[in-house]
């Protein structure tokens, strides 16, 4: 590591032949040399010595003009990092899927083309934790191994890519995009630091409040979190002298992150459209025979009343448990004022976007009503921000998360949908469900069993969405064999996926978000991502309960 870092100022050929013609004329037998000169020119990349005239200075000119044009030239490419699978996860992965397929005996209820696809499952889920390629990549291997061992013919294996709502979902990523680029998401949140930014307490409100306000038109937590809110924050935290790694950094900006951390997941949890990993939860259900009337308006109906409880006391509970040293922040609305002014009026393109929101987000709630499906709606509005110039083409194309997104999207729910039509999802259900009641429990305790399990099997995942591809299916049909009634276990199932988001710096990608800011420890995300967990938990439990069974879900 040393010697490679001494060696980085001195990259360019004409230094080597300058040190060989330094060595061999310029200096006597006797006079010392530096030892990594010495060292350089016994190297045995060093060509042989090079004479005087042989260097690259035809025109005679003077030394130091010879060794000032050698420390200019440009330093060689660095070594490309190697690429390529990981083995020890590549081995892991496919090894449980060889052990499930050749190992474990196949119950008789199930094919043997189902136990197989089983196996393919499993061994691209563990690839999914444990990364031996990008996530898009391990999900194209996975696919072909399903055509390959013919598991699956091509057009089964890529039905799923016609999919609706995963089209839903990369519409979604663009639409998050807009907001970033116009600067609306910026915006709104500055007014509201503005309006309610006079205390920390106040403070947070108003950012957990704006997150809130734009999150059904910004359908993406992570965007929302690097985007719009972290920028945000480290300013104001910056700006009161609290900075990420030190001592200070618990004056104002480890308590404002963890604050808009833990509530982001109940902003997400509010509007089917606040996260990709929603629409891929309704879809799942779908598949299990819980076709949802109005989507858009059954969710938040179902969700408002938890939600809005947890967003107003989650920051009160934090500043009790993890307060802040700084209570006032007297300077914050005008530091706010004055980043409004640098932004100027409303531009064109911000009230485009804001337009366009409102006629998206319009056509999701009375959609059902016009005869106009959620993803036409989507196709609408990005359509009107290509036209207009809010966005452009290249805009599209760059959104790498979007297209990785729709691949491995597409690769997760069509074998989920094969498992089910398979009869695999059916026999893990109705295994569960006779072990459930062989203990002789109702309906409520095995759906409070099995969202628990479900909520915190989340430690071992690193993506809401890939926990959501690789068990909510499972999950929802163990409730319907237990007896849970369906738009409950598929509504729960879904609002937890968003709420188990903070439970660790992994969980999701706003947590590695967050986490990255600097402002708080490992054992401080752990230790409040449990307590808000469970605090979280207690409020939905017991005002959901009383909420749903008001609504008639159950």
């Amino acid at each position: 590591m040393e010697s490679t870092a001494l060696l980085r100022p001195f990259p360019s050929p004409s230094f080597h032949l300058l040190h060989r013609h330094l060595s061999a004329r310029s200096l006597p037998p006797s006079a010392p040399t530096f030892p990594l000169l010495r060292s350089l020119s016994s190297s045995r990349r060093c060509s042989p010595v090079i004479p005087r005239h042989a260097l690259p200075n035809p025109r005679n000119k003077p030394l130091h003009s010879v060794i000032r044009a050698a420390a200019s030239s440009p330093p060689p490419p660095p070594h490309p990092l190697p690429t390529g699978v990981k083995p020890l996860p590549l081995a892991i992965s496919v090894g449980i899927g060889l052990a499930v397929r050749f190992l474990v005996p196949r119950p008789v209820e199930v094919t043997p083309q189902a136990w197989q696809l089983l196996a393919i499952f499993l061994s691209s889920v563990t690839g999914l934790v444990l990364s031996p390629l990008p996530v898009g990549a391990w999900a194209f291997v996975s696919l072909t191994a399903t055509v390959i061992t013919r598991t699956l013919s091509f057009s089964a294996a890529f039905g799923a890519f016609t999919n609706e709502v995963i089209w839903l979902i990369v519409i979604s990523f663009f639409f998050a995009r807009g907001f970033v680029k116009t600067g609306l998401g910026d915006r709104i949140a500055i007014h509201f630091v503005k309006w309610m930014g006079k205390s920390t307490l106040g403070l947070s409100y108003g950012l957990t409040l704006s997150e809130a306000m734009i999150a059904p038109a910004m359908p993406s937590t992570t965007a929302r979190a690097g985007g719009v809110f972290l920028p945000i924050i480290k300013s104001l935290s910056l700006s009161s002298g609290s900075r990420p790694g030190e001592k200070s950094s618990k004056k104002l900006g480890s308590y404002l992150i963890m604050s808009q951390f833990q509530s982001a997941g109940n902003s997400s949890a509010l509007f089917l459209t606040a996260a990709a990993q929603n629409l891929l939860c309704l879809k799942l259900a779908e598949e299990l025979g819980i076709k949802i009337a109005s989507p858009w308006v059954i969710w938040f109906k179902a969700a408002s009343f938890p939600a809005i409880l947890c967003l107003l006391a989650t920051p009160y509970f934090l500043y009790k448990f993890y307060p802040p040293e700084t209570k006032e922040t007297p300077e914050a609305p005008a530091l706010a004022t004055k980043r409004l002014e640098g932004l100027g009026p409303i531009t064109r393109n911000e009230w485009t976007m804001i337009g366009t929101m409102l006629l998206a987000v319009t056509l999701w709630v009375f959609g059902e009503t016009l005869g106009v499906a959620s993803t036409v709606a989507a196709m609408l509005g990005l359509s009107i921000l290509l036209l207009l110039g809010v966005l452009d083409w290249d805009d599209c194309l760059n959104e790498k998360a979007a297209w990785d997104t729709l691949f491995w999207f597409a690769v997760l729910i069509g074998m989920a949908g094969q498992l089910t039509n398979l009869g695999v999802v059916p026999w893990m259900s109705n295994c569960v469900a006779k072990s459930l009641q062989s203990f002789s429990l109702s309906w409520p305790a095995a759906f409070g069993l099995l969202q628990g399990s479900y909520f915190f099997i989340h430690y071992l995942f690193a993506s809401q969405t890939g926990h959501v591809g690789a068990l909510y299916s499972t999950f929802l049909a163990m409730h319907l064999a237990a007896g849970v009634p369906g738009l409950l276990a598929a509504l729960a199932l879904a609002y937890n996926t968003n709420l188990f988001g903070a439970l660790t710096h992994y969980s999701s990608g706003q947590a590695a978000v967050y986490y990255g800011a600097g402002y708080f420890d490992l054992p401080d995300v752990f230790k409040m991502g449990l307590l808000t967990a469970l605090f979280n938990a207690f409020i939905w439990l017991a005002a959901g309960s009383f909420w749903w069974k008001f609504l008639g879900l159950y």
